[in-house]
């Protein structure tokens, strides 16, 4: 495989192939009916072809890298504008959050399966939205991450706006609203750094600021700036209330995206660009990120344990376990930096996996309301059995992959300060209670409500979108090693650009 990619520019491949699927959509509908059950099916086959290409050519770039080389891979450099150029590659910590990408899209085009309204221009969104998510982690030029990075807002604005709930007007604006805003501090954090460095590459920032090009005193405004950005698409707590908002709207498909992925961009950015580009800065903020997680993790698990709304429920479970990610990220300890590395791929695995459970009652019985619910294991037993692997796995059981990436970031907080971790393991405790009383009263009892004695246990096309998930989750929760090798050298280069600062 690594032979067929070589000579390609296979990074720009994965990236756009979504975009041109999309464009093909687009073109069939302009030269076709579209109101025939049969063109709907036809459009999502096509999305779910290009999808699944996509993350067989993800595959072909993941068997061409190698992850023994700490440099960028697969790299790519045209000339673009303004002096500025398109470049591409990919490091460990980017490949992996590439292959995250591209394994759930087509499983997210799989649960839209019952969508009914406006079909190819759904599609069409989903395809461009998974272009732009796929770049952010690709770009090596710090305009290109930003326009990857903002232009991703709009296709999600959209589909919450247009295929959400019934205050989806009100979700999709707090969201766009939010992140937009913080993002403004960025890029005028961004035009300062390209004047101060003369360039924009990626890399290349991130050397000029090691060798001191970024004085202490200017590096914390550029980590303000920054910061107003990541942080709020973590979220991070306090500027977390839009996610609760969007994912209750949210068709299920979108918010799978939404918590698996596009949190993670805030993940990515603290370790692409805040720890190794202002360590000094981030050595002083280190108390207030710490602070802030750990408020996160305590208080997000109580106010999920209070929750009526499934989904209400699961978006405060992602607040807090972002917790643990920047709880890791700013220990600067290797371990702390795998951790929050392999969090952000087992969440973006269970967290996904939990609201398309969600979304499998919801298309049934249109509601998502807790109390509704009970007994379902009388029911559906296949589903009660994928739902409590899944809650297991949000709980972070031993043997799930929710276990090493907690496990890892609360001791890499011990080594730096005992009190941060006794905070997160208390966090650990509480988010026990609301998950698994979540699933005692969703699956376990009598079936109390008539109107589920008629429910259906998962079909043909539900199998297909939770096995791979099944798989990943037990096999990242046996075998972590497998991840933690491969994003080994990423860590280790975030660590030591943390620990060479100045404290």
């Amino acid at each position: 495989m690594s032979e067929l990619a070589a000579g390609w520019p296979i990074l720009s491949i994965v990236t756009f192939l979504p975009a041109a699927g999309a464009i093909l959509i687009l073109l069939a509908r302009m030269s076709a009916r579209g109101d025939s059950p049969g063109y709907d099916n036809g459009v999502k086959l096509l999305a779910l072809f290009f999808t699944i290409a996509t993350f067989i050519v993800s595959l072909f770039a993941f068997a061409a890298f190698d992850p023994a080389n700490p440099d960028y891979q697969l790299t790519e450099t045209v000339p673009w504008a303004f002096g500025m150029n398109y470049a591409m590659g990919v490091d460990t910590l980017a490949m992996s959050l590439v292959m995250l990408t591209t394994f759930l899209t087509p499983l997210c085009i799989l649960a839209s399966w019952v969508i009914e309204k406006q079909v190819s221009s759904y599609m069409v969104l989903f395809l461009v939205l998974e272009t732009l998510m796929i770049g952010v982690f690709c770009a090596q030029d710090i305009i290109l991450f930003y326009v990857f990075f903002e232009g991703g807002l709009i296709p999600m604005f959209i589909l919450i706006g247009v295929w959400g709930g019934e205050r989806r007007v009100y979700a999709a604006f707090k969201f766009f609203l939010y992140t937009l805003l913080g993002s403004l501090l960025m890029l005028v954090a961004i035009v300062y750094m390209i004047a101060t460095a003369g360039t924009s590459n990626i890399p290349a920032l991130t050397e000029y600021a090691q060798d001191g090009g970024f004085s202490p005193e200017v590096q914390i405004w550029l980590w303000l700036a920054f910061f107003a950005s990541f942080a709020v698409k973590m979220p991070m707590w306090p500027v977390h209330t839009w996610l609760p908002d969007a994912h209750v709207e949210a068709p299920t498909a979108a918010s799978v995206v939404l918590a698996a992925i596009l949190l993670k961009m805030g993940g990515y950015g603290f370790l692409r660009f805040s720890l190794p580009m202002f360590p000094d800065a981030s050595h002083v903020f280190t108390p207030f990120v710490f602070a802030l997680s750990v408020i996160a993790i305590v208080w997000a698990s109580l106010v999920a344990f209070r929750q009526l709304d499934m989904k209400k429920l699961i978006a405060y479970s992602s607040v807090a376990h972002m917790g643990f990610v920047t709880m890791g990220i700013f220990t600067g300890t290797i371990q702390g930096v795998q951790g929050a590395i392999f969090q952000m791929l087992s969440h973006g695995i269970i967290s996904g996996a939990l609201f398309l459970c969600v979304g499998v009652v919801y298309d049934r019985m249109h509601t998502r309301e807790i109390a509704f619910y009970g007994g379902l294991v009388n029911r559906m037993p296949v589903y009660a059995a994928i739902f409590l692997l899944f809650t297991m796995g949000n709980v972070g059981l031993p043997g799930t992959s929710g276990f090493p990436g907690e496990i890892l970031t609360m001791v890499g907080a011990f080594q730096v300060n005992a009190w941060v971790a006794a905070g997160a393991a208390l966090g650990v405790i509480f988010s026990a209670a609301y998950a698994l009383t979540l699933y005692r009263k969703v699956a376990f009892g009598v079936i109390e409500n008539p109107k589920l004695d008629g429910i259906g246990d998962l079909d043909a096309r539900e199998w297909v979108t939770f096995i791979p998930l099944v798989i990943a989750t037990l096999v990242m929760g046996l075998a972590p090693s497998y991840v933690l090798d491969f994003t080994h050298n990423s860590a280790e280069a975030i660590s030591t650009a943390f620990a060479g600062a100045r404290p």
